[in-house]
């Protein structure tokens, strides 16, 4: 992945300033570069809504908006929607981002961009971006609060890396299993009375279906396995 940063423009609140850090740990996101603030990492507030996030604080940079240069790539987020017309708020979604900074080697530097709580980023600090990312919102309140924007930007771009290892820890049955578990879903079955052959026959495909659907993990599928061995030796007794 590239080397990303959460650049704040112009935050005016310590507490969002903490609950940004934090959402930044919880992606592994470490560089905070605040752009004229209104408030300090080192106040108290921040520090508590940080929690262990506290060593992003005390990283964090305060810039002139000329840090921008530094970036190979500025990205701008706006919720503040326009036309085609209106070329600096013509946005992508999160996951269309995502897919673009997937494509980018991991010497890139990356900067996001976010804007105050209240007006967030004005037309000017827009124009200085490569392009915007926008986060789609119910019409009824589309104001989301700043440390709930980057937590759900900083989500999209990382979840792909980060579900991987999830993903290791609970990997999926593999086809062997599925059809030794088919298998002997059909032997129980077949051990089973039914008025006509339709009906086992029809439950045959049911079982396949759901298991082709469940996306059963291996231990899952052991677990399946050993009940219909439990099944099948109660059956052999009662014969």
């Amino acid at each position: 992945m590239a080397h990303l940063s959460v650049v704040l423009v112009g935050v005016e609140h310590p507490g969002n300033l903490g609950a940004v850090a934090r959402a930044m740990k919880n992606f592994g996101v470490t560089d905070l570069v605040l752009i004229e603030p209104k408030c300090s990492p080192a106040d108290i507030e921040a520090k508590n809504r940080a929690k262990w996030a506290n060593d992003i604080l005390e990283r964090a940079r305060s810039a002139g908006a000329d840090i921008l240069d530094d970036f190979d790539l500025v990205v701008g987020t706006t919720g503040k929607l326009s036309d085609d017309y209106n070329l600096p708020r013509t946005p992508l979604l999160p996951g269309q981002l995502a897919e673009r900074l997937a494509t980018l080697d991991a010497d890139a530097r990356v900067a996001l961009l976010f804007g105050r709580e209240s007006d967030g980023l004005v037309n000017d600090e827009l124009a200085l971006c490569d392009f915007t990312v926008t986060i789609p919102t119910a019409k009824e309140y589309p104001s989301l609060n700043l440390s709930h924007a980057v937590a759900i930007i900083l989500y999209a771009i990382t979840a792909p890396g980060l579900g991987q290892g999830v993903a290791a820890r609970f990997p999926l049955v593999r086809a062997a299993e599925k059809r030794q578990l088919k298998r002997m879903i059909g032997e129980t079955l077949a051990a089973i009375h039914f008025t006509t052959d339709e009906k086992r026959e029809t439950q045959e495909v049911l079982w396949s279906r759901l298991v082709g659907k469940s996306l059963l993990t291996q231990r899952e599928a052991m677990a399946l396995m050993g009940f219909f061995r439990k099944v099948e030796r109660l059956a052999s007794k009662h014969q």
